[in-house]
Parts: C-alpha cells; structure tokens; sequence
C-alpha cells in the first residue's frame, strides 16, 4: 500500500505562500523598502537584467530610496525602467545614482494597493486550493487502483483538507497584515 506524497502537496502549498510574501513586499505602503524595487527589471547589455544586478539599493531615510548604479552608461536606463514602473516613482538623478523619495499615499491609492493585495491572496488561495484537488485526484486514483482502502481514503483526505485549510488561513492572515500596513496613515 502506498500513501499520498503530502510532502510534496505542502512544499507546492508553501510555494504558494512564499510567492504571495513577495508580491504583497512589492507593494508600496508609504515608507521606503528594498522589495519596492525587487520586481523592476532593466533593458541593459541588450537583454532584460534585474534591477539588482545593475546597483546597489539603500534606504538611508524612512522615506527615501538610493540606487548606485555600477556602470555610469546604464544611469539613463535605470531611471527610466524605475519611472515606467507603475509605481508612481520619480528618481532624481545625481551623478551615478538616483534618488527616489517616496510620496505619501493618498486615500484612493491606498485603497487600490489594498485591492491589488487583496487579488494577490485570491491568486495564492486558488493556487493552494489547486494543490489540494491534485491531492484529492492522486487519492482517487489509489483507490481506484486498489492501493488504497475507502477509509484510509477519507482520513488522507482530511489531512490534506486540514493543510489547506492551514494555508489559506496564512495566507488570509498575511493578507490583512498588509492591508493594516497599507491603510496606515
């Protein structure tokens, strides 16, 4: 008799939530992060780069981001792949780093980065809920096939059922954490 792999249904669960942690640390809550700029990618050396990998990010004030960029020819593309971001930043330019100051949040812009949040964990619920019915399907199959008896069935399934129900609570938790951050004035 074989068991269900729950190993692998919980690694691709966490991925999940590891995906949503970095989607929700991109967006802006008014005060300066290194994950702001995390998802920006730059047309440098004739190919898309990571903003990361052409400077060096620091928040030297609450409200404040600076990025040195490493080879002064990749200045100009850097602050243009900042400004076409929809984040609603506008570097200045001094030398071979830019400065970006962080405006603050009116009212409608938060409650739009709180409705994009909000859409981020219904994607990570739906891809969690996705692994639970593979979980299902794969338990379906080995009692079809005989490897699994109807009862052993039903407690494998309400193991996986009770990882999922883990899951999405995390990922709701997570949710309303950002969205407090976010609606704070």
């Amino acid at each position: 008799m074989a068991d269900p792999d729950l190993d692998d249904l919980e690694r691709r669960m966490n991925g999940a939530v590891e995906v949503l942690r970095r989607e929700l640390a991109g967006l802006r809550t008014g005060r300066a992060s290194l994950s702001l700029l995390e998802p920006i990618t730059v047309e440098a050396y004739e190919t898309e780069m990571p903003l990361n990998q052409l400077a060096t990010i620091n928040i030297p004030e609450p409200r404040m981001l600076t990025v040195q960029v490493w080879d002064r020819s990749q200045v100009k593309a850097v602050e243009r792949a900042i400004r076409s971001s929809d984040l609603g930043l506008n570097p200045i330019v001094d030398g071979q780093s830019l400065r970006i100051p962080i405006p603050e949040l009116n009212e409608e812009r938060r409650r739009e980065l709180a409705k994009v949040a909000a859409k981020y964990a219904e994607q990570a619920k739906v891809a969690a809920r996705n692994v639970r019915r593979d979980g299902m399907d794969q338990l379906k199959k080995m009692e079809r096939a005989g490897d699994l008896g109807e009862d052993e069935s039903r407690l494998w399934a309400s193991e996986i059922q009770e990882m999922t129900d883990g899951i999405v609570e995390k990922l709701t938790e997570m949710f309303e954490a950002k969205e407090r951050e976010i609606m704070q004035v």
